[in-house]
């Protein structure tokens, strides 16, 4: 079972994560839908997310085995519910930090590396 600080963290924002994420005046948060890979079931869950114009760029401390990140790998794509709008991602990918940082400012960089200290990312481009 995940440990640690960014364990800890996340149980204690999960609440408010859930509540906020997705809505149009919190864009830290993004809600990312997907599909089960086994069972079919439509999912969801709440992100930290560093938004760009062409891609979200989400950091992954528990490592690319999450179970939702592998769900948007194996479909090759999911809905990112951000600012109040749908958008659609197609073509994820996992990125390590090094290719990750230039997605960062200098802040959120450092912060994402204190706090979740992330093995790599996930890079979830949006469908023009």
């Amino acid at each position: 079972a995940p440990s640690g600080r960014s364990w800890r963290l996340a149980r204690l924002t999960a609440p408010l994560a859930r509540r906020l994420a997705g809505r149009r005046f919190f864009p830290l948060w993004a809600v990312v839908h997907h599909r089960g890979r086994r069972t079919g079931r439509a999912l969801s869950v709440p992100v930290a997310v560093q938004a760009h114009p062409d891609a979200f760029v989400v950091a992954l401390p528990w490592g690319e085995r999450t179970n939702w990140a592998q769900n948007v790998l194996a479909a090759g794509g999911c809905t990112v519910r951000w600012k109040g709008r749908d958008h659609e991602v197609r073509n994820p990918s996992l990125l390590p930090p090094a290719a990750a940082r230039p997605y960062f400012g200098r802040t959120q960089w450092t912060i994402a590396e204190h706090l979740f200290a992330p093995t790599s990312f996930l890079l979830l481009p949006r469908r023009s």
